[in-house]
């Protein structure tokens, strides 16, 4: 009958440990307002696309994107905070068990009796010498009565969770980061390439006036000031060139950063801006809301103030503590571990929080102030992250036009250069008129290059507001 007992308190205690288990809060996204499409655009709905990168950059852009997440410092900083936050969560889930602690103890102690009538051995003090050894084994256990340390719990699992798409967030900018900087390294590099072939082109004009100047002196006639223009726009290019080299080893330097190496600029350098991938679909607006890992963050982190304010409100409630010992206890230490000499307590308290100068209330009304503000803070995600998905999706439609339009700008340009050349080596076309028409054809073609960098820069833009992963390498 004892054994039944026995077996049955110990399966009401599992059913009760089991009942007050721990698990993650749920969602408090509740109704953000999603609208039911984009009003700035009417893709297709399908899923986001996680091969962005690639389309983008190819092997080499994915490659440099694997890179930078393994050694990235940010990355490693934000992996490492996943980590506390875990270790956190499992701290507070370690209140609502029992401890047990094991101890031993030793004492030898001498007791002089002055003024005892009767002398000790050899007339002396009076003297007594005792000793004692013993072993016990402690317990002690708050019972989690009204899930005050319960709440707790799932609030630092919330914090663990928002940690991890903090970290998810960090991840995907980090690779959007990159995507922009391998784009703009690719624009410098064809800007650099550009102003190469000005400078080429402005000596062959200033040595080809330079001839006419000297034969028409041999002729009696000649132009000084067409030598200095054509003089002057060689320096002019020389100077843009150094420009564009300047600011191709300022990108080179800000990739490298990224990629958690040394800014000593070797890194090769000979990337291109790509052609432009095909449309992306857009999803639908409320899918975002389970997609963008900083919404979630945002989300979790409302989950946890949520319960944090709840743990604050239980501690009104009384706390029921147990604790028990059980061990041993002798004058002889060959005895310690003897059950012949085995002691044992057990007891409980029961503590009622009556007055604690506005402590309890003034922590609720904390916890109630912060669960209002992530719950602003949320709001504000959401909204943020609808707005930059729709700017996202007008600037695609306006860049496409700019990009169309700077490509017949580049072409015309290239065509009245081309024209302008032929007619000042035929005699019947003027030096300004040649000059102009040579600026005009790098200036259109350095223009269509930011463009298209600019496009392919908004579509990267796209992806992240769309809270698209990324497949790696």
């Amino acid at each position: 009958m004892k054994v039944g007992i026995r077996s049955v308190a110990v399966v009401a205690l599992a059913a009760l440990m089991a009942g007050c288990a721990a698990f993650s809060p749920e969602s408090r996204m509740g109704d953000m307002g999603a609208p039911g499409g984009w009003a700035a655009s009417k893709e297709a709905k399908a899923g986001i696309d996680r091969n962005w990168v690639g389309k983008i950059g190819g092997s080499e852009l994915r490659g440099l994107v694997d890179e930078a997440i393994g050694n990235n410092p940010d990355m490693r900083a934000a992996a490492a905070r996943v980590e506390k936050a875990g270790a956190e969560a499992k701290i507070a889930g370690a209140g609502r068990l029992p401890s047990l602690g094991l101890g031993g103890n030793g004492q030898r102690a001498k007791q002089n009796f002055i003024g005892f009538p009767f002398g000790g051995a050899g007339g002396g003090v009076p003297s007594n010498i005792s000793q004692q050894f013993g072993v016990n084994l402690n317990a002690a256990w708050e019972i989690d009565v009204w899930g005050r340390a319960k709440a707790g719990q799932e609030a630092a699992i919330a914090d663990a969770e928002a940690r991890k798409y903090e970290y998810e967030a960090a991840r995907v900018s980090l690779a959007g980061q990159v995507a922009k900087a391998w784009l703009a390294l690719g624009e410098s590099n064809e800007q650099v390439a550009l102003a190469e072939q000005a400078v080429t082109a402005s000596k062959v004009l200033a040595d080809a006036v330079r001839e006419r100047f000297e034969r028409a002196i041999l002729d009696d006639g000649g132009s000084p000031a067409q030598v200095r223009l054509t003089e002057a726009e060689v320096a002019s290019r020389q100077g843009a060139l150094a420009e564009r080299k300047q600011e191709r080893e300022r990108v080179l330097r800000q990739l490298e950063i990224l990629l958690g190496k040394y800014p000593s600029g070797s890194l090769a350098a000979g990337a291109r801006l790509p052609e432009f991938p095909g449309s992306t679909p857009s999803g639908l607006p409320s899918e975002l809301l389970q997609r963008r890992p900083d919404i979630l963050a945002a989300e979790r982190s409302l989950a946890s103030a949520g319960r944090k304010l709840k743990q604050s409100k239980l501690a009104r409630f009384p706390s029921l503590s147990l604790t028990g010992s059980a061990g041993t206890t002798t004058e002889s230490l060959r005895d310690v571990l003897r059950s012949d000499f085995g002691v044992w307590s057990l007891g409980g308290s029961l503590s009622q929080p009556i007055f604690q100068g506005g402590e309890i209330q003034g922590g609720i009304e904390k916890a109630s102030a912060t669960e209002r503000e992530e719950a602003a803070k949320l709001q504000k995600t959401v909204l943020e992250a609808f707005g930059e998905v729709e700017q996202a999706l007008v600037a695609e439609t306006f860049l496409s036009q700019r990009e169309a339009a700077g490509k017949k700008s580049a072409q015309l340009s290239e065509d009245a250069a081309e024209r302008a050349g032929e007619e000042f080596a035929a005699g019947t076309g003027e030096v300004l008129t040649l000059i102009d028409a040579t600026q005009r054809q790098i200036d259109s073609a350095s223009q269509y290059a930011a463009i298209r960098r600019l496009r392919l820069e908004n579509r990267v833009d796209l992806h992240l507001a769309l809270g698209g992963d990324f497949k790696a390498r």
